[in-house]
């Protein structure tokens, strides 16, 4: 799929499988009866990486590079991420925003050229609830996926949603509102609200 058709998607399914050492996720179109369409991308992230990066590829044989999400710092929850197309440069920056995110996660995506857009939780009752969920012993093995929506808003606008699915895997669908928004940092947000959600 070239640049323009990949700009031009506005849903997307994406969906996690976990192996052994890494986490692995398949971003797909939509088929016009809500099955998967052809892969757009496929990340991998390696578990207990002390500086957080994940490289994102347009196959999952990992041949081509689509793009690339990086922490600035090791260890820091409140770490900005800058996110990198295939040959490296800079097209974007990703944070989360830790002490909002005590209560219900919040993240910043930033563009040049069309500012900042914040991300958080629609439900603060959902968020709670995952929160304890997490604390009852032996749960956090259990193959159980908690739902979650995210809006992700400029202004008084929803740029952009993710929606997690109730199920034993995880998976998503993002809806995109702005024909300007970068197809590629929506992908990077949206793998890292998996992916880092507990850092």
């Amino acid at each position: 799929m070239d640049d323009a058709q990949l700009q031009s998607q506005q849903r997307l399914l994406i969906r996690q499988r976990i192996r052994l050492m890494v986490n692995q996720y398949e971003v797909h179109t939509e088929n016009a009866d809500g099955s998967e369409g052809p892969l757009l991308a496929f990340a991998q992230q390696k578990r207990l990486a002390f500086k957080e990066q994940v490289t994102i590829y347009a196959d999952a044989e990992k041949s081509r590079p689509l793009l690339a999400f990086k922490a600035r710092k090791r260890i820091d929850l409140a770490s900005a991420y800058d996110i990198t197309d295939a040959s490296g440069q800079p097209i974007g920056v990703f944070r989360k925003n830790f002490k909002k995110s005590l209560v219900k996660s919040t993240w910043h995506l930033e563009q040049p050229g069309l500012g900042e857009t914040t991300g958080s939780e629609r439900s603060t009752f959902v968020a709670v609830l995952r929160r304890l969920w997490n604390f009852i012993p032996y749960v956090e093995n259990l193959p159980f996926a908690w739902p979650y929506h995210f809006d992700f808003t400029a202004g008084d606008q929803v740029v952009f949603t993710v929606d997690k699915k109730f199920g034993f895997r995880d998976r998503y669908v993002v809806e995109i509102n702005d024909p300007r928004l970068d197809r590629r940092l929506v992908i990077a947000q949206a793998v890292a609200l998996d992916a880092l959600q507990s850092r």
